[in-house]
């Protein structure tokens, strides 16, 4: 009974055991948390389409707009975890509202440029479907405890283009197209967004022309390429 009393420890060092065995406990969960820790795997965004290098009067009209969502490998490079490489993939719609009319004899594609003041027409559009491949370089004041920070992504997007439509409507005519072989399948460009926590600015510029060099206007190739501007939102 006496040897049992002496080998109790007193209260207060028990308290001090449990209180080390709690830090111990929570030192362990943050180190295996700050291993896994990544950021902005998931995008979604939103842009202006413009065409750039139009033909001589070709031009847009009511508003051309891009859809963007995908995922992305969120992969840092240093300790602290702010600076990373991410790998992705996703999809992406791009709708071009303006006024070269399309249409197809024979098997081949014709394009012709609308007088918009000689011919009111209902819409002209062609709507363009991408498989995307990004890759960026990404910098930010992110932490794990943190959501809210600054951030600026940049970095290089490979598009397959999958399926494209054109449409032209006027009072008197209604033309669809379906994959029409004049649109370049492989798209590239450079992009980058930046911004704070929710909104953040984002840019894309295409490298290289929408359109096959056979596709002509009065004889000319249509060199265009696209710039989009807007919106882009990250989930994790």
């Amino acid at each position: 009974m006496k040897e049992s009393l002496r080998e109790e420890k007193p209260a207060d060092i028990r308290e001090l055991e449990e209180a080390k065995r709690k830090r111990d406990s929570t030192n362990t969960t943050v180190t295996v948390m700050d291993s896994l820790y990544r950021e902005d795997q998931f995008y979604i965004g939103l842009t202006y389409n413009l065409l750039q290098k139009r033909p001589d009067g070709v031009s847009q009209n009511s508003f051309s707009t891009g859809l963007h969502i995908g995922f992305l490998r969120d992969m840092p490079l240093n300790e602290r975890r702010n600076l990373a490489i991410a790998v992705g993939l996703g999809y992406s719609m791009n709708d071009f509202r303006q006024n070269i009319k399309i249409t197809r004899t024979d098997g081949i594609s014709n394009y012709q440029v609308i007088d918009e003041d000689e011919i009111n027409f209902d819409k002209n559009k062609f709507a363009l479907h991408f498989v995307d491949l990004p890759i960026e370089l990404r910098w930010r004041t992110s932490t794990m405890q943190s959501h809210r920070f600054w951030r600026i992504y940049t970095g290089f997007k490979l598009s397959y283009l999958f399926l494209n439509k054109s449409k032209y409507m006027d009072g008197n005519e209604a033309v669809r197209l379906f994959n029409n072989s004049d649109f370049n399948k492989l798209q590239y460009g450079a992009y980058i967004a930046f911004g704070y926590n929710t909104w953040n600015f984002h840019a894309y510029y295409g490298l290289n022309s929408l359109m096959k060099s056979e596709a002509k206007i009065e004889g000319k190739s249509m060199d265009m390429n696209t710039l989009n501007i807007g919106l882009m939102f990250y989930i994790l």
